[in-house]
């Protein structure tokens, strides 16, 4: 698997306009890791000025952000940290990939912390999973010496929010990801276990990969636990996975049936994937709505081992399924 097949497969992917080509290729979207530019400047510019009240900053953002000249310049980066994650910046903005792994390059010899340098070369150069591995690693590890110890226990709970440890938190996701395509089970489940701890708002969706890791490897008990803690979510992913979790621990149970029927009816649609009534594309969606196909698809991609791997998963679930959705 290539780099960029393995940033396919871990972003989340492509999307067709087509229906019937549900992993159909679109237009290429703005990768989000640009936008934190923006948020950085933002950033910056607030805390050059002291606000009475939020609503007082957010007035004053507003009217900045309507201005016809805009957001003013944010000053040039100082420290080399900083200059190379401006080139990282840069590099993202790039439509050639030669250009955006000579900048990454570039960054990595103005400072060696530059996490995210790291997580664009093990997506852009890595030409296996031991070499992207590799650079994942250097890239966990620049990100910890940039963030240092204080940062891992101040910032705990709320990781996600400062954003300096994002290089870090991409670089850790990369790294998991890679792990468990190598085999490394139980060392994907701990990263993923220890993002969640660091940031239980879970901005990257990590409690979608290590739900379905948790399934495929058995490990029930620490499933249900997961389960719990984000007993709201309402995506397919998570009721499904609920609903299988609950076959698993009870058989078909009355209890069973009434959770996969609040999966059923949060996404009418996934029984046709995962029964094989519809096929599945060679491409991932890259975007997905609550309820929609879309999300079906994605769930099934993504979590059919767990429904094969559970002895009369597949039968229950065609037994309690509707028909197709519009049929």
């Amino acid at each position: 698997m290539s780099g960029k097949d393995r940033k396919k497969k871990q972003q989340g992917k492509r999307k067709g306009e087509n229906p019937e080509e549900i992993g159909a290729a679109g237009p290429p979207m703005v990768d989000p890791r640009a936008m934190e530019k923006m948020f950085a400047d933002i950033n910056h510019l607030l805390g050059q000025r002291e606000f009475e009240s939020v609503e007082e900053m957010n007035a004053f953002l507003q009217k900045a952000l309507a201005s016809e000249e805009g957001l003013p310049s944010a000053p040039p980066p100082e420290t080399p940290l900083e200059k190379a994650q401006e080139l990282v910046y840069e590099a993202l903005e790039a439509t050639n990939q030669r250009k955006r792994v000579q900048l990454a390059r570039k960054a990595l010899k103005v400072s060696k912390d530059c996490a995210d340098a790291y997580v664009l070369l093990a997506e852009e150069t890595a030409k296996d999973l031991d070499e992207a591995i590799e650079l994942y690693e250097q890239g966990v590890e620049a990100g910890e010496r940039a963030l240092g110890p204080e940062a891992f226990e101040e910032g705990e709970g709320h990781f996600w929010g400062i954003l300096e440890t994002r290089p870090y938190m991409r670089a850790r996701h990369g790294l998991a990801f890679c792990l468990w395509e190598a085999g490394e089970r139980e060392k994907a489940i701990e990263h993923y276990t220890e993002m969640l701890r660091l940031n239980p708002g879970d901005n990257q969706g990590i409690r979608y990969i290590l739900a379905g890791c948790l399934l495929e490897e058995g490990y029930d008990e620490a499933l249900g636990e997961l389960l719990r803690r984000y007993e709201d979510d309402i995506a397919a992913s998570w009721v499904y996975t609920r609903a299988l979790w609950t076959f698993r621990k009870e058989g078909a149970s009355k209890e069973a049936v009434a959770v996969l029927e609040e999966a059923l009816e949060a996404n009418p649609f996934v029984p046709l994937y995962l029964l094989g009534q519809k096929r599945l594309p060679s491409v991932p969606p890259q975007l997905i709505g609550l309820g929609d196909e879309r999300e079906a698809v994605s769930y099934a991609m993504e979590d059919l081992t767990g429904w094969l791997k559970t002895p009369s998963a597949l039968e229950w679930l065609r037994e309690h399924a509707s028909e197709s959705p519009g049929e």
